[in-house]
């Protein structure tokens, strides 16, 4: 399944990468506001989890030049612009990337360390098929005191029904689907792994921002 998907994505990215940021910054809301309040600690390491293109890892070493930057995405395509994008903005020496699946890597032999003081998944959890999995995976890289940041689309549920009916169609397009079940599955992991959940909803229900904080 790790091969089908990540063969699918690079096709889907292997031309879109080269204009993703310009265009999804106009629909993808909620990224600068996680990242905003991500605060990792002074000499701390992030790790994004579907880092893409790198505009993520980029903004969070420009608000936090004291950390380290680590980014695991299954497209070989989307990686290419990432290392891109990372050396452009000056963090090749702060930066490791590496492709994986996301619901089954193992970061100690990808990068050399098992936790993070801070794990985050950016609309990306839409776009995989065990997205369950794909959380799973995250808290376990969550270093103790650490924290899993979240933000996806929601499920429209304050905007008008045409809205999200339209929204939905055209998402699936792109093998997006919504995860109408994430703030429970949040509550469920967070009981698991005896830690605190919290989940809400941004901009009328367009998008939701969640996550766990390990004890």
């Amino acid at each position: 399944m790790a091969t089908t998907h990540g063969g699918m994505m690079d096709e889907v990215y292997r031309t879109q990468r080269h204009f993703y940021d310009l265009t999804r910054k106009y629909y993808l809301l909620g990224r600068d506001k996680l990242i905003a309040e991500l605060d990792p600690p002074e000499g701390g390491n992030v790790l994004e989890i579907g880092c893409g293109t790198g505009r993520n890892l980029v903004a969070v070493g420009r608000r936090y030049p004291g950390v380290r930057l680590y980014g695991v995405d299954i497209s070989s395509e989307m990686l290419v612009s990432a290392r891109k994008s990372i050396a452009r903005a000056g963090m090749g020496e702060r930066a490791v990337l590496a492709e994986g699946d996301a619901a089954d890597f193992d970061a100690a032999a990808l990068f050399g360390q098992a936790q993070f003081d801070r794990v985050f998944i950016s609309y990306a959890l839409s776009m995989i098929p065990d997205w369950q999995g794909a959380l799973e995976q995250a808290a376990r890289c969550v270093a103790p005191g650490g924290r899993l940041d979240i933000v996806d689309f929601g499920q429209q549920e304050a905007l008008p029904g045409l809205w999200r009916r339209g929204l939905f169609a055209w998402l699936a397009k792109f093998h997006v689907a919504p995860r109408a079940e994430l703030g429970s599955a949040l509550a469920r992991l967070a009981d698991a792994t005896g830690s605190e959940d919290h989940c809400r909803s941004l901009y009328r229900g367009y998008a939701i921002m969640g996550g766990i904080l390990r004890g």
